[in-house]
């Protein structure tokens, strides 16, 4: 027996009582991109809550529950529900290729990678989530919360979302809201991963390109031949979203230029992306050494959204 790939099928009525007891959703549909990367539909067994683009809710799985890298399992004398929470994602478009809207579906999507950590001693949710198939039970949070979302942009603004990783995934939900109600402004959603093997809504991205002019998805690779090879002859180097965001960079690969004044900017993934001042010991904001995006946008002329100051610059805390 591989330890790394420990059995699934042993139950107990004790495992079942617990799972009856915690869980309340099951697994409608799951596709994995690679083996670290997981698109999955969870269905609850009561109705779909409603959401906003951009919102998040909770998954769970027991203690109980087996992990995919063959870590160890709590003793059953003190099991308990972890939970964690993720951005709702979205198909975006249907069968037919038109758009799916939030309140078309009767799941909830999430897009999650596997980021192995053997050395913590917290008991990991995400090992667990990829051992999941269909049919499987797990648990689902009742109501989806956050306030990352649309709410401060108007009909005629131009967006633009800048994820790293499975960060993309509130941003899907979020391009489609303003797809489905006719946003008339530009809308950027721009994404950066190490592979392209990473970019588990290529496909869909690509096919929105081609039904509405007013949009564009940029995807951009800090590990492939040509990002890490001067001699590939398609050389570009790393490309990471701050150097996107570049004025003349961003008119050169999207074709015009954002006004301050009239654009909205969605920060959601890395924290060096998105690069947070902090308070010193003087209590003076201080950015991080390395420019992220907040101080990028703030030297163009953007104002980082805060609950008592509302902006442009939107962020979301991923990790």
């Amino acid at each position: 027996m591989n330890p790394s790939n420990p059995p699934t099928g042993q139950s107990t009525p004790e495992i079942e009582e617990l799972r009856n007891k915690y869980y309340n959703a099951s697994v409608m549909d799951l596709r994995m991109p690679h083996d670290h990367l997981m698109i999955v539909r969870i269905k609850p067994d009561e109705d779909v809550p409603r959401f906003s683009g951009g919102q998040y809710t909770t998954l769970g799985l027991g203690s109980w529950e087996h992990r995919v890298d063959g870590g160890p399992l709590a003793e059953l004398e003190k099991p308990k529900l972890i939970r964690r929470a993720y951005s709702i994602s979205c198909p975006m478009l249907d069968l037919q290729g038109d758009l799916l809207a939030n309140d078309e579906i009767d799941y909830l999507e999430f897009y999650i990678t596997l980021v192995l950590r053997p050395d913590t001693d917290d008991p990991p949710l995400t090992p667990r989530l990829f051992r999941l198939k269909e049919g499987d039970r797990l648990h689902l949070g009742k109501k989806p919360v956050g306030t990352y979302t649309l709410k401060p942009v108007q009909p005629g603004d131009n967006v633009i979302f800048a994820g790293t990783g499975t960060g993309e995934a509130p941003h899907n939900s979020m391009s489609i809201e303003l797809l489905k109600r006719g946003h008339t402004g530009r809308i950027v959603s721009m994404t950066c991963v190490r592979y392209k093997g990473d970019l588990g809504y290529l496909a869909q991205q690509e096919q929105l390109q081609k039904q509405f002019s007013n949009y564009r998805y940029g995807a951009f690779t800090t590990r492939e031949p040509e990002n890490m090879d001067e001699n590939h002859p398609s050389y570009v180097g790393k490309q990471y979203l701050q150097d996107i965001i570049q004025p003349e960079r961003f008119q050169e690969t999207f074709g015009w230029s954002p006004a301050p004044d009239k654009t909205h900017v969605f920060l959601c993934g890395n924290p060096s992306m998105i690069g947070l001042p902090e308070k010193n010991d003087r209590g003076e904001l201080v950015f991080p050494d390395s420019k992220g995006m907040v101080e990028l946008l703030a030297e163009q002329g953007y104002t980082l959204s805060t609950p008592k100051n509302p902006g442009n610059i939107h962020f979301e805390k991923y990790w």
